[in-house]
């Protein structure tokens, strides 16, 4: 276990300072910069921004002063928003799409998994076509088109949520929904195909020969098996929603991370840019080294060491 781990920290350290250099010199490459505006800038007061930022230094020595800053957790300032820092922007904004992102995290499993059971136990019947019907439509569908509908509904029409603001946990119903429909149609779908290949294994029709009731032998011993592909994909899903969806939290107004981020694009925010880039590949490296370990405790054949 212990050579496993220090093997991953070093290749999740090696990927994450890829990551870094990537965005750092990507983003320096598009045309105009922060400080570019409609209207113009006297050069006097641009030299001025410019050297505040030091940002008249070589692009070399701006990357190595980067890195010493990333060194003590420093993010730096943000270029747009005056006075305040990528750190407090991150601190503020990412709980507000955490608390969202659980919400849907927990939907999308609490749904998509019993829908995904049932339609594996009753095969070829009318639950598992109603399943694989609501399964396809969630996959093909976009958050956007989702997120438009709800609103039409439930805001506009009954005028039982309020969208717009962000007034806590009344408002968080809508996005968390929305976030919710891809994944838990993903999982359905992966659930049924993972449960119809387990309940064909040798181990499974012994349990049945004992005469086990059938609600242990899919819920204690073909349940366990069927959670490992689904494992897999909990690390990226885990990672995206937790870090917001930026068109969700675009349309409903939430001001998470993921609208921050889109602000810094438009804005050209060169260290909110790098800043929740890399916030976010720490938080999917992290994410899915924790997946790693969950197989070994799921799964004992797998030998995390090997």
């Amino acid at each position: 276990m212990t050579r496993y781990i220090l093997k991953r920290f070093k290749s999740s350290v090696i990927t994450l300072f890829v990551v870094i250099t990537i965005t750092f010199f990507l983003i320096r490459a598009i045309p105009g910069g922060p400080f570019t505006d409609e209207k113009a800038i006297p050069p006097e007061v641009m030299e001025k921004v410019m050297e505040r930022y030091n940002m008249n230094d070589p692009l070399y020595e701006q990357y190595f002063d980067y890195l010493k800053n990333l060194a003590r957790l420093d993010l730096g300032p943000s270029y747009r928003y005056a006075g305040r820092t990528v750190n407090e922007i991150i601190g503020e904004s990412f709980p507000i799409s955490a608390f969202i992102g659980v919400l849907a995290i927990l939907i999308s499993l609490a749904i998509g998994i019993p829908i995904g059971i049932i339609s594996a136990l009753r095969r070829g019947k009318w639950q598992d076509n109603t399943v694989m019907l609501i399964a396809t439509i969630g996959v093909t569908v976009p958050n956007f088109v989702i997120a438009t509908f709800l609103i039409y509904v439930f805001a506009l029409k009954l005028g039982i949520f309020t969208v717009g603001l962000w007034e806590g946990i009344s408002t968080s119903i809508l996005p968390a929904v929305t976030l919710a429909g891809y994944p838990m149609a993903f999982i359905s779908r992966l659930v049924r195909s993972s449960m119809l290949e387990v309940i064909q294994q040798d181990y499974i029709r012994t349990a049945r020969s004992k005469g086990l009731v059938e609600r242990v032998v899919i819920y204690i011993h073909a349940l366990k098996n069927t959670l490992i592909p689904l494992l897999t994909y909990l690390g990226p899903l885990t990672a995206g929603i937790l870090t917001g969806s930026f068109v969700v939290e675009q349309i409903f107004g939430v001001p998470g991370l993921g609208t921050h981020f889109v602000t810094s694009i438009q804005n050209r925010d060169y260290t909110m840019i790098i800043g929740v880039t890399v916030f976010y590949s720490t938080f999917l490296i992290i994410i899915n080294f924790l997946i790693d370990i969950c197989y070994g405790f799921i799964d004992p054949r797998i030998k995390l060491d090997s």
